[in-house]
């Protein structure tokens, strides 16, 4: 029995960032295809006998259609893997490949397993975001009886905007300096050892993102019309002014990525050098009306739980699901901006719904070994007023 602080990534990838629409550059790829690419690539790269692998757990927030059925076991044997190495689908929303990396090191810890898979994959061109839903609403009439405000995200964002004072000029300057920050870490090469080629069945190559938009200015944002003002809208909230735009919500996005973990005494015996340990991660809930601020109590807990400061992390990585939720938890938590989302987030690289957290993990790693620093926070908010974090430390300084 060891505990988390023994659990080691020894390396993360993932594919590139394609728009979740019908031409995207991976929307003819099956999301099965997708994520059995970027596990063949992480065990190349890290030359680890697939057989050595005691379970493989995959974030995925749609499961129906294509991604109805195990979808990482499916990845998994479609790519020529063994057999007898099993898989779990996990959906905890937005956080659901986060919450993958927290499960594999949780079954680390105690000795239930010795070397883990977490990944996460999207096809959001190719299965319908809301498509596993079984209800219009997906609510019971006693949630709704207990919290007559629920909205959708988009409202959330926007009463989360109003909560905080967070100004249009403000959201939609967030939402710019994203795809600059992105632009700048593929100019710099950033990206280069974390992103895999994805093949297609014609045989191109597809080995970078595609939904960046370097010339993004706020002046270009400024011209876009509110995205969630329809008169529903207005009539159950009169007063909310709507100021979140398409420009300044996560983008629709096919990707999928894949860490291995283990523990540190199986990759010291395989002579494998890590990449980064878990340090700490929790869990929590908040309002459910609100629904995006979960990341503030979350990053408050997962600090105390590692005996840390906000000043003791390098790097941070807030998932942009809406550019509302990260400047809601800057501003609450006293965070410069200069320490997150160094590269860019969501708004810029694409929100694969089940495989963001185990993309952010993998841009994190590769920002912090890259800097020199030592640790970094990452958090996502996710629907139902959820949130997940963890800090890590870089084992490459």
């Amino acid at each position: 029995m060891g505990s988390l602080q023994d659990v080691v990534i020894v390396d993360a990838v993932r594919s590139p960032m394609a728009k979740g629409k019908p031409g995207g550059q991976l929307s003819s790829v099956h999301p099965a295809e997708l994520l059995g690419q970027v596990f063949r690539a992480l065990l190349h790269r890290s030359d680890l006998d697939p057989g050595l692998v005691d379970d493989i757990m995959t974030g995925c927030v749609t499961q129906a259609g294509e991604q109805g059925a195990t979808v990482g076991r499916v990845a998994w044997l479609g790519a020529g893997l063994p057999q007898h190495v099993p898989a779990t689908t996990i959906e905890r929303k937005c956080g659901s490949g986060q919450q993958a990396v927290v499960f594999a090191a949780q079954a680390i810890g105690v000795g239930a397993a010795d070397v883990v898979i977490a990944a996460g994959v999207e096809s959001m061109s190719r299965v319908q975001m809301g498509a596993a839903k079984i209800a219009q609403d997906g609510y019971s009439p006693a949630m709704w009886r207990r919290f007559p405000n629920l909205t959708s995200q988009g409202v959330a964002a926007d009463r989360v905007a109003a909560e905080f004072g967070l100004q249009r000029p403000l959201l939609d300057s967030y939402a710019a300096s994203s795809h600059h920050r992105a632009h700048a870490a593929v100019e710099q090469g950033a990206f280069d050892d974390e992103i895999v080629p994805i093949t297609l069945d014609d045989g191109t190559r597809v080995g970078a993102d595609s939904t960046i938009r370097p010339n993004t200015t706020v002046d270009s944002l400024a011209a876009l019309a509110p995205a969630f003002s329809d008169a529903q809208v207005r009539a159950r909230f009169p007063d909310l002014v709507s100021v979140t735009t398409a420009g300044s919500s996560s983008q629709l996005t096919d990707g999928a990525a894949a860490a291995l973990l283990m523990s540190a005494a199986r990759a010291d015996a395989l002579g494998l050098r890590p990449r980064a340990r878990l340090v700490a991660s929790t869990v929590c809930g908040d309002d459910p009306e609100l629904m995006l601020t979960a990341p503030i109590p979350a990053t408050r807990r997962v600090l105390r739980r590692a005996g840390l400061t906000p000043s003791d992390i390098d790097l941070f990585e807030v998932n942009e699901a809406f550019a509302a939720v990260p400047l809601a938890w800057m501003r609450e938590l006293g965070i410069d901006e200069e320490r997150v989302n160094v590269r860019g987030g969501a708004i810029a690289l694409g929100h694969p719904l089940g495989a963001s957290g185990v993309r952010l993990l993998t841009t994190l790693i590769g920002a912090l070994a890259d800097s020199g620093s030592r640790y970094g926070l990452q958090t996502m908010c996710e629907a139902g007023g959820m949130a997940n974090a963890y800090v890590i430390e870089s084992l490459t300084r």
